[in-house]
Protein backbone atom coordinates (compact mmCIF):
# COMPACT_ATOMS: atom_id res chain seq x y z
CA UNK A 1 0.00 0.00 0.00
CA UNK A 2 2.37 2.56 0.77
CA UNK A 3 4.47 1.91 -2.39
CA UNK A 4 1.20 2.34 -4.86
CA UNK A 5 1.09 5.70 -2.70
CA UNK A 6 4.58 6.54 -3.27
CA UNK A 7 4.57 6.38 -7.07
CA UNK A 8 0.89 7.62 -7.54
CA UNK A 9 3.05 10.98 -6.09
CA UNK A 10 1.58 13.18 -3.23
CA UNK A 11 -1.75 13.97 -5.21
CA UNK A 12 -2.96 10.14 -3.96
CA UNK A 13 -3.31 11.53 -0.67
CA UNK A 14 -5.55 14.20 -1.65
CA UNK A 15 -7.76 12.25 -3.74
CA UNK A 16 -8.07 9.47 -0.84
CA UNK A 17 -9.33 12.74 1.72
CA UNK A 18 -11.89 13.79 -1.26
CA UNK A 19 -13.08 10.07 -1.11
CA UNK A 20 -13.02 9.43 2.34
CA UNK A 21 -14.88 12.96 2.95
CA UNK A 22 -17.74 11.72 0.21
CA UNK A 23 -18.18 8.52 1.83
CA UNK A 24 -18.83 10.19 5.17
CA UNK A 25 -21.78 12.43 3.45
CA UNK A 26 -23.13 8.86 2.47
CA UNK A 27 -23.07 7.44 5.40
CA UNK A 28 -24.53 10.47 6.94
CA UNK A 29 -27.25 10.76 4.51
CA UNK A 30 -27.75 6.98 4.21
CA UNK A 31 -26.66 5.81 7.20
CA UNK A 32 -24.53 2.85 5.53
CA UNK A 33 -21.84 2.86 2.41
CA UNK A 34 -22.43 1.30 -0.90
CA UNK A 35 -20.30 -0.02 -3.37
CA UNK A 36 -19.55 2.00 -6.14
CA UNK A 37 -22.51 2.14 -8.82
CA UNK A 38 -25.09 -0.02 -6.13
CA UNK A 39 -27.80 0.62 -3.80
CA UNK A 40 -27.72 -1.39 -0.60
CA UNK A 41 -30.09 -4.12 -2.70
CA UNK A 42 -26.80 -4.79 -4.68
CA UNK A 43 -28.91 -3.51 -7.95
CA UNK A 44 -27.64 -0.64 -10.19
CA UNK A 45 -28.33 2.62 -8.61
CA UNK A 46 -26.53 4.77 -11.73
CA UNK A 47 -30.11 4.67 -13.53
CA UNK A 48 -32.44 5.67 -9.98
CA UNK A 49 -32.85 9.24 -10.02
CA UNK A 50 -34.45 9.09 -6.83
CA UNK A 51 -31.11 8.21 -5.51
CA UNK A 52 -29.64 11.90 -5.97
CA UNK A 53 -29.17 14.35 -4.00
CA UNK A 54 -31.51 17.06 -3.23
CA UNK A 55 -30.08 20.75 -4.21
CA UNK A 56 -31.58 21.95 -1.54
CA UNK A 57 -29.41 20.04 0.60
CA UNK A 58 -26.29 21.19 -0.97
CA UNK A 59 -27.34 24.84 -1.03
CA UNK A 60 -28.26 24.39 2.82
CA UNK A 61 -25.22 23.14 3.67
CA UNK A 62 -23.36 25.78 2.10
CA UNK A 63 -25.62 28.49 3.49
CA UNK A 64 -25.10 26.83 7.16
CA UNK A 65 -20.91 27.27 6.05
CA UNK A 66 -21.30 30.86 4.88
CA UNK A 67 -23.46 32.00 8.09
CA UNK A 68 -20.93 30.30 10.63
CA UNK A 69 -18.38 32.70 8.73
CA UNK A 70 -19.91 35.62 8.44
CA UNK A 71 -21.14 34.93 12.23
CA UNK A 72 -17.34 34.27 12.96
CA UNK A 73 -16.42 37.35 11.06
CA UNK A 74 -18.97 39.85 12.94
CA UNK A 75 -17.52 38.57 16.24
CA UNK A 76 -13.85 39.12 15.70
CA UNK A 77 -14.92 42.21 14.52
CA UNK A 78 -16.46 43.01 17.50
CA UNK A 79 -13.73 42.15 19.38
CA UNK A 80 -11.34 44.10 17.71
CA UNK A 81 -13.47 46.90 18.31
CA UNK A 82 -13.48 46.60 21.65
CA UNK A 83 -9.78 46.02 21.90
CA UNK A 84 -9.13 49.17 20.24
CA UNK A 85 -11.55 51.16 22.66
CA UNK A 86 -9.81 49.67 25.51
CA UNK A 87 -6.90 50.62 24.32
CA UNK A 88 -7.51 53.78 24.39
CA UNK A 89 -8.14 54.24 28.40
CA UNK A 90 -5.10 52.14 29.16
CA UNK A 91 -2.25 53.53 26.24
CA UNK A 92 -1.04 55.68 28.88
CA UNK A 93 0.72 52.48 30.75
CA UNK A 94 0.81 50.27 27.31
CA UNK A 95 3.19 52.53 25.84
CA UNK A 96 5.82 52.81 28.44
CA UNK A 97 5.89 48.91 27.91
CA UNK A 98 5.99 48.76 24.33
CA UNK A 99 9.04 50.87 24.07
CA UNK A 100 10.49 49.56 26.82
CA UNK A 101 10.52 46.17 25.11
CA UNK A 102 11.77 47.58 22.04
CA UNK A 103 14.80 48.89 23.80
CA UNK A 104 15.41 45.76 25.34
CA UNK A 105 15.85 43.73 22.49
CA UNK A 106 18.62 45.82 21.59
CA UNK A 107 20.21 45.95 24.98
CA UNK A 108 20.04 42.97 26.11
CA UNK A 109 22.71 41.22 24.48
CA UNK A 110 25.08 43.73 25.83
CA UNK A 111 23.69 42.86 29.30
CA UNK A 112 24.01 38.91 28.78
CA UNK A 113 27.84 39.69 27.95
CA UNK A 114 28.22 41.29 31.32
CA UNK A 115 26.51 38.58 33.02
CA UNK A 116 29.07 36.06 31.57
CA UNK A 117 31.75 38.27 32.78
CA UNK A 118 30.36 37.58 36.43
CA UNK A 119 27.84 40.63 37.10
CA UNK A 120 25.10 40.06 39.23
CA UNK A 121 21.83 41.38 36.96
CA UNK A 122 21.01 44.00 38.51
CA UNK A 123 24.81 45.54 38.25
CA UNK A 124 24.71 44.76 34.63
CA UNK A 125 21.17 46.05 33.79
CA UNK A 126 22.04 49.29 35.92
CA UNK A 127 25.26 49.87 33.68
CA UNK A 128 23.89 49.10 30.65
CA UNK A 129 21.19 51.61 31.22
CA UNK A 130 23.59 54.18 32.51
CA UNK A 131 25.85 53.81 29.29
CA UNK A 132 22.65 53.34 26.71
CA UNK A 133 21.90 57.21 28.80
CA UNK A 134 25.24 58.36 28.24
CA UNK A 135 25.25 57.88 24.30
CA UNK A 136 21.99 59.56 23.60
CA UNK A 137 22.92 62.44 25.85
CA UNK A 138 26.65 62.51 24.40
CA UNK A 139 25.00 62.40 20.71
CA UNK A 140 22.40 65.62 21.68
CA UNK A 141 25.29 67.30 23.23
CA UNK A 142 27.21 67.37 20.47
CA UNK A 143 24.87 68.60 18.53
CA UNK A 144 24.14 71.78 20.96
CA UNK A 145 27.25 73.29 20.24
CA UNK A 146 26.59 72.81 16.08
CA UNK A 147 23.33 74.39 16.38
CA UNK A 148 24.37 77.17 19.03
CA UNK A 149 27.05 77.80 16.08
CA UNK A 150 25.33 78.04 12.77
CA UNK A 151 21.75 78.70 14.06
CA UNK A 152 22.47 82.14 13.80
CA UNK A 153 23.81 82.24 10.34
CA UNK A 154 21.70 79.83 9.06
CA UNK A 155 18.47 82.31 10.04
CA UNK A 156 20.75 84.85 7.86
CA UNK A 157 21.13 82.60 4.94
CA UNK A 158 17.55 80.96 5.08
CA UNK A 159 16.38 85.05 5.11
CA UNK A 160 18.11 85.78 2.15
CA UNK A 161 17.17 82.42 0.39
CA UNK A 162 13.56 83.52 0.76
CA UNK A 163 14.06 87.13 -0.36
CA UNK A 164 16.24 85.65 -3.72
CA UNK A 165 13.05 82.94 -4.37
CA UNK A 166 10.68 85.99 -3.99
CA UNK A 167 12.74 87.98 -6.30
CA UNK A 168 12.76 85.42 -8.94
CA UNK A 169 9.28 84.74 -8.59
CA UNK A 170 8.42 87.86 -9.27
CA UNK A 171 10.80 88.81 -12.13
CA UNK A 172 10.61 86.68 -15.70
CA UNK A 173 9.21 85.03 -16.99
CA UNK A 174 6.74 84.32 -14.09
CA UNK A 175 6.39 88.45 -13.14
CA UNK A 176 4.29 87.54 -10.27
CA UNK A 177 2.43 90.25 -8.00
CA UNK A 178 3.38 89.46 -4.23
CA UNK A 179 0.70 92.59 -3.33
CA UNK A 180 -1.61 90.68 -2.46
CA UNK A 181 0.69 87.88 -0.80
CA UNK A 182 1.46 91.23 1.78
CA UNK A 183 -1.97 91.62 2.49
CA UNK A 184 -2.92 87.85 3.27
CA UNK A 185 0.55 88.20 5.68
CA UNK A 186 -0.60 90.92 7.06
CA UNK A 187 -3.94 89.80 7.91
CA UNK A 188 -2.68 86.41 9.55
CA UNK A 189 -0.30 88.63 11.67
CA UNK A 190 -3.20 90.52 12.94
CA UNK A 191 -4.89 87.26 13.43
CA UNK A 192 -2.51 86.02 15.66
CA UNK A 193 -2.73 88.74 17.57
CA UNK A 194 -6.64 88.57 18.66
CA UNK A 195 -5.70 84.81 19.06
CA UNK A 196 -3.46 85.49 21.58
CA UNK A 197 -5.24 83.96 24.56
CA UNK A 198 -5.64 80.73 22.65
CA UNK A 199 -1.98 80.66 21.93
CA UNK A 200 -1.05 81.15 25.47
CA UNK A 201 -3.51 77.89 26.08
CA UNK A 202 -2.14 75.69 23.19
CA UNK A 203 1.73 76.59 24.95
CA UNK A 204 0.13 75.41 28.40
CA UNK A 205 -1.28 72.29 26.30
CA UNK A 206 2.40 71.91 24.87
CA UNK A 207 4.22 71.99 28.68
CA UNK A 208 1.26 69.15 29.53
CA UNK A 209 2.24 67.20 26.33
CA UNK A 210 6.17 67.61 27.23
CA UNK A 211 6.06 66.64 30.71
CA UNK A 212 3.98 63.70 29.89
CA UNK A 213 6.88 63.07 27.37
CA UNK A 214 9.11 63.47 30.50
CA UNK A 215 7.19 61.24 32.65
CA UNK A 216 7.22 58.23 30.01
CA UNK A 217 10.66 58.21 29.47
CA UNK A 218 11.15 57.59 32.77
CA UNK A 219 8.85 54.76 33.75
CA UNK A 220 10.35 53.93 29.93
CA UNK A 221 14.19 53.57 31.45
CA UNK A 222 12.39 51.67 35.32
CA UNK A 223 10.98 49.20 33.25
CA UNK A 224 13.79 48.79 30.98
CA UNK A 225 16.11 48.03 33.95
CA UNK A 226 13.76 45.75 35.54
CA UNK A 227 12.91 43.72 31.89
CA UNK A 228 16.70 43.19 31.46
CA UNK A 229 17.55 41.92 35.45
CA UNK A 230 14.29 40.19 35.48
CA UNK A 231 13.58 39.39 31.89
CA UNK A 232 14.66 35.87 31.76
CA UNK A 233 11.97 34.47 34.60
CA UNK A 234 9.27 35.33 31.75
CA UNK A 235 8.91 32.23 30.05
CA UNK A 236 9.31 29.73 32.95
CA UNK A 237 6.53 31.68 34.88
CA UNK A 238 4.24 31.50 31.40
CA UNK A 239 4.78 27.58 32.01
CA UNK A 240 4.71 27.09 35.31
CA UNK A 241 0.94 29.23 35.65
CA UNK A 242 -0.22 28.08 32.08
CA UNK A 243 0.84 24.20 32.36
CA UNK A 244 2.91 21.98 30.36
CA UNK A 245 0.73 22.02 27.17
CA UNK A 246 0.23 25.74 26.55
CA UNK A 247 2.79 26.88 28.10
CA UNK A 248 5.53 25.45 25.84
CA UNK A 249 3.75 27.14 22.61
CA UNK A 250 4.03 30.50 24.69
CA UNK A 251 7.28 29.75 25.21
CA UNK A 252 8.11 28.82 21.48
CA UNK A 253 5.89 31.37 19.85
CA UNK A 254 6.95 34.41 22.46
CA UNK A 255 10.39 33.60 21.90
CA UNK A 256 10.04 34.10 18.23
CA UNK A 257 8.44 37.32 18.57
CA UNK A 258 11.44 38.23 20.48
CA UNK A 259 13.96 37.52 17.75
CA UNK A 260 11.84 38.89 15.07
CA UNK A 261 11.73 42.11 17.05
CA UNK A 262 15.54 41.87 18.14
CA UNK A 263 16.39 41.36 14.59
CA UNK A 264 14.30 44.14 13.04
CA UNK A 265 15.40 46.72 15.32
CA UNK A 266 19.33 45.59 14.72
CA UNK A 267 18.77 45.65 11.32
CA UNK A 268 16.89 48.84 10.90
CA UNK A 269 19.89 50.69 13.12
CA UNK A 270 22.36 49.64 10.43
CA UNK A 271 20.53 50.62 7.95
CA UNK A 272 19.78 53.71 9.32
CA UNK A 273 23.43 54.18 10.20
CA UNK A 274 24.60 53.77 6.66
CA UNK A 275 22.43 56.08 5.37
CA UNK A 276 23.18 58.48 8.00
CA UNK A 277 27.03 58.38 7.40
CA UNK A 278 26.54 58.32 3.65
CA UNK A 279 24.04 61.38 3.65
CA UNK A 280 25.89 63.46 6.37
CA UNK A 281 29.28 62.59 4.43
CA UNK A 282 27.58 63.92 1.43
CA UNK A 283 26.19 66.96 3.37
CA UNK A 284 29.54 68.52 4.52
CA UNK A 285 31.20 68.34 0.93
CA UNK A 286 28.08 70.05 -0.82
CA UNK A 287 28.38 72.82 2.63
CA UNK A 288 24.72 72.48 3.80
CA UNK A 289 24.82 73.69 6.97
CA UNK A 290 23.40 71.87 10.05
CA UNK A 291 25.06 68.35 8.22
CA UNK A 292 25.62 66.66 11.64
CA UNK A 293 22.28 67.27 13.16
CA UNK A 294 20.97 66.16 9.56
CA UNK A 295 22.67 63.26 9.35
CA UNK A 296 21.90 62.51 13.06
CA UNK A 297 18.41 62.93 12.52
CA UNK A 298 18.44 60.58 9.54
CA UNK A 299 19.63 58.15 11.73
CA UNK A 300 16.70 58.20 14.11
CA UNK A 301 14.18 58.93 11.61
CA UNK A 302 15.29 55.81 9.43
CA UNK A 303 13.32 53.54 12.10
CA UNK A 304 10.31 54.73 10.75
CA UNK A 305 10.36 52.75 7.33
CA UNK A 306 10.00 54.48 3.84
CA UNK A 307 8.25 57.55 5.55
CA UNK A 308 10.90 58.53 7.99
CA UNK A 309 14.03 58.89 5.38
CA UNK A 310 11.45 60.76 2.74
CA UNK A 311 10.82 63.26 5.48
CA UNK A 312 14.62 63.45 6.67
CA UNK A 313 15.39 63.91 3.27
CA UNK A 314 12.95 66.70 2.38
CA UNK A 315 14.38 68.58 5.42
CA UNK A 316 17.56 68.34 4.55
CA UNK A 317 16.74 69.46 0.64
CA UNK A 318 14.77 72.17 1.82
CA UNK A 319 17.79 73.81 4.02
CA UNK A 320 19.86 73.59 1.10
CA UNK A 321 17.51 75.31 -1.23
CA UNK A 322 16.92 78.52 1.38
CA UNK A 323 20.56 78.60 2.10
CA UNK A 324 22.76 77.60 -1.02
CA UNK A 325 20.03 77.67 -3.90
CA UNK A 326 18.40 75.49 -6.64
CA UNK A 327 21.72 73.78 -7.69
CA UNK A 328 22.79 72.99 -4.63
CA UNK A 329 19.05 72.08 -3.49
CA UNK A 330 19.15 69.50 -6.67
CA UNK A 331 22.62 67.90 -5.66
CA UNK A 332 21.49 66.91 -2.31
CA UNK A 333 18.14 65.68 -4.07
CA UNK A 334 20.41 63.48 -6.11
CA UNK A 335 22.57 62.47 -3.03
CA UNK A 336 19.58 61.57 -1.26
CA UNK A 337 17.90 59.39 -4.15
CA UNK A 338 21.13 57.75 -4.53
CA UNK A 339 21.74 56.56 -0.89
CA UNK A 340 18.25 55.49 -0.44
CA UNK A 341 18.49 53.53 -4.15
CA UNK A 342 21.51 51.92 -2.57
CA UNK A 343 20.18 51.32 0.56
CA UNK A 344 16.17 49.87 -0.60
CA UNK A 345 17.61 48.09 -3.16
CA UNK A 346 20.86 46.03 -2.00
CA UNK A 347 21.43 47.00 1.95
CA UNK A 348 17.49 46.51 3.05
CA UNK A 349 16.81 43.93 1.47
CA UNK A 350 19.52 41.44 2.78
CA UNK A 351 19.02 42.47 6.23
CA UNK A 352 15.75 42.76 6.87
CA UNK A 353 14.70 39.61 4.33
CA UNK A 354 15.67 37.09 7.42
CA UNK A 355 13.96 39.39 10.33
CA UNK A 356 10.72 40.25 8.80
CA UNK A 357 10.22 38.69 5.76
CA UNK A 358 7.47 41.15 5.13
CA UNK A 359 6.39 42.68 2.06
CA UNK A 360 7.08 46.46 1.50
CA UNK A 361 3.27 46.94 0.68
CA UNK A 362 2.66 45.88 4.16
CA UNK A 363 5.33 47.79 5.55
CA UNK A 364 4.18 51.17 4.04
CA UNK A 365 0.11 50.27 5.07
CA UNK A 366 0.87 49.37 8.55
CA UNK A 367 3.36 52.80 8.58
CA UNK A 368 0.17 54.31 7.51
CA UNK A 369 -2.43 53.05 9.54
CA UNK A 370 -0.16 53.16 12.88
CA UNK A 371 0.73 57.33 11.85
CA UNK A 372 -3.24 57.71 11.24
CA UNK A 373 -3.97 56.21 14.51
CA UNK A 374 -1.57 56.98 16.80
CA UNK A 375 0.53 59.93 15.42
CA UNK A 376 4.72 59.68 14.61
CA UNK A 377 4.55 56.71 17.69
CA UNK A 378 2.20 55.16 16.03
CA UNK A 379 4.47 55.18 13.14
CA UNK A 380 6.99 53.83 14.73
CA UNK A 381 5.05 50.80 16.20
CA UNK A 382 3.68 49.70 13.33
CA UNK A 383 6.01 47.58 11.73
CA UNK A 384 6.65 45.92 15.17
CA UNK A 385 3.26 45.24 15.70
CA UNK A 386 2.97 43.77 12.14
CA UNK A 387 5.94 41.75 12.43
CA UNK A 388 4.81 40.00 15.72
CA UNK A 389 1.15 39.76 14.52
CA UNK A 390 2.75 37.86 11.26
CA UNK A 391 5.25 35.68 12.97
CA UNK A 392 1.85 34.70 15.58
CA UNK A 393 0.03 33.97 12.53
CA UNK A 394 2.59 32.15 11.25
CA UNK A 395 3.21 29.74 14.20
CA UNK A 396 -0.33 28.39 14.37
CA UNK A 397 -0.43 28.30 10.43
CA UNK A 398 2.59 25.69 11.19
CA UNK A 399 0.65 24.24 14.37
CA UNK A 400 -2.47 23.66 11.66
CA UNK A 401 -0.13 21.98 9.32
CA UNK A 402 1.82 19.42 11.44
CA UNK A 403 -2.16 18.53 13.01
CA UNK A 404 -3.21 17.71 9.20
CA UNK A 405 -0.02 15.51 8.69
CA UNK A 406 1.05 17.90 5.56
CA UNK A 407 4.55 18.41 7.60
CA UNK A 408 6.54 16.81 10.65
CA UNK A 409 7.95 18.45 13.98
CA UNK A 410 11.51 18.13 11.90
CA UNK A 411 10.41 19.99 8.89
CA UNK A 412 9.94 23.26 12.12
CA UNK A 413 12.65 25.71 12.45
CA UNK A 414 12.49 25.94 16.95
CA UNK A 415 13.39 29.00 18.07
CA UNK A 416 13.26 28.32 21.95
CA UNK A 417 16.70 27.13 22.15
CA UNK A 418 18.14 30.10 21.02
CA UNK A 419 16.73 31.85 24.07
CA UNK A 420 16.60 29.61 27.07
CA UNK A 421 16.79 30.89 30.21
CA UNK A 422 19.13 29.80 32.89
CA UNK A 423 16.85 27.39 34.54
CA UNK A 424 17.45 24.80 32.03
CA UNK A 425 20.24 24.34 29.09
CA UNK A 426 19.47 25.41 25.55
CA UNK A 427 19.49 21.64 24.98
CA UNK A 428 16.75 20.97 27.05
CA UNK A 429 14.75 23.46 26.16
CA UNK A 430 14.64 22.84 22.18
CA UNK A 431 13.91 19.19 23.40
CA UNK A 432 10.93 20.30 25.28
CA UNK A 433 9.05 22.19 22.59
CA UNK A 434 10.01 19.49 19.89
CA UNK A 435 8.75 16.89 21.77
CA UNK A 436 5.31 18.76 22.14
CA UNK A 437 5.28 19.02 18.27
CA UNK A 438 6.08 15.35 17.77
CA UNK A 439 3.43 14.28 20.15
CA UNK A 440 1.12 16.75 18.33
CA UNK A 441 2.02 15.29 15.04
CA UNK A 442 1.58 11.69 16.46
CA UNK A 443 -1.78 12.41 17.95
CA UNK A 444 -2.85 13.40 14.53
CA UNK A 445 -1.41 10.48 13.00
CA UNK A 446 -2.75 7.73 15.39
CA UNK A 447 -5.38 9.02 17.09
CA UNK A 448 -7.78 6.70 19.41
CA UNK A 449 -8.26 7.13 23.08
CA UNK A 450 -5.54 5.31 24.44
CA UNK A 451 -2.81 7.52 22.38
CA UNK A 452 -4.62 10.47 23.50
CA UNK A 453 -4.74 9.11 27.22
CA UNK A 454 -1.33 8.20 27.15
CA UNK A 455 -0.45 12.12 25.89
CA UNK A 456 -1.92 13.82 28.68
CA UNK A 457 -0.26 11.52 31.32
CA UNK A 458 3.15 12.60 29.66
CA UNK A 459 2.01 16.33 29.85
CA UNK A 460 0.84 16.03 33.58
CA UNK A 461 4.75 13.83 34.25
CA UNK A 462 6.14 16.87 32.42
CA UNK A 463 4.71 19.64 34.34
CA UNK A 464 4.79 18.22 37.27
CA UNK A 465 8.80 18.03 36.62
CA UNK A 466 8.78 21.51 35.38
CA UNK A 467 7.44 22.76 38.67
CA UNK A 468 10.12 20.84 40.47
CA UNK A 469 12.89 22.23 38.40
CA UNK A 470 11.36 25.93 39.02
CA UNK A 471 11.01 25.52 42.50
CA UNK A 472 14.39 24.19 43.02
Amino acid sequence: MNSRNDAQGPGADDEDRDFTDTAELLVERDGHLDEPGQDSSGTDSAADPEETTDRSEIIGRDGRWAAGWALRFIVFIAAGYIAFRLLGYVWAGLLPILLALLVSTVLWPVAKALRKLKFPPALASLTVIIGFIAVIGGIFGAMAPVIANQGSDLVDRATQGVQDIMDWLQGPPLNLNFGQFDQVVQDATQFLQDQSSNIASGVFTGLSAATSVAVTIVVLLVLTFFFLKDGDRFLPWVRKYTGAKAGWHLTEVCSRTWNTLAGFLRAQALVSLVDAVFIGIGLVLLGVPLALVLAVITFFAGFIPIVGAFTAGALAVIIALVTNGVTNALLVLLLIIAVQQIEGNILQPVLQSKALNLHAAVVLLSVTVGSTLFGIIGAFLAVPVAATITVWLRYHSEMVALRTGEITSDDIEIATAKGAPPTMSSQEAFAAVRDRMVELGRLRKKGGTSTKASYLEKVEEDERKQRDRDDD
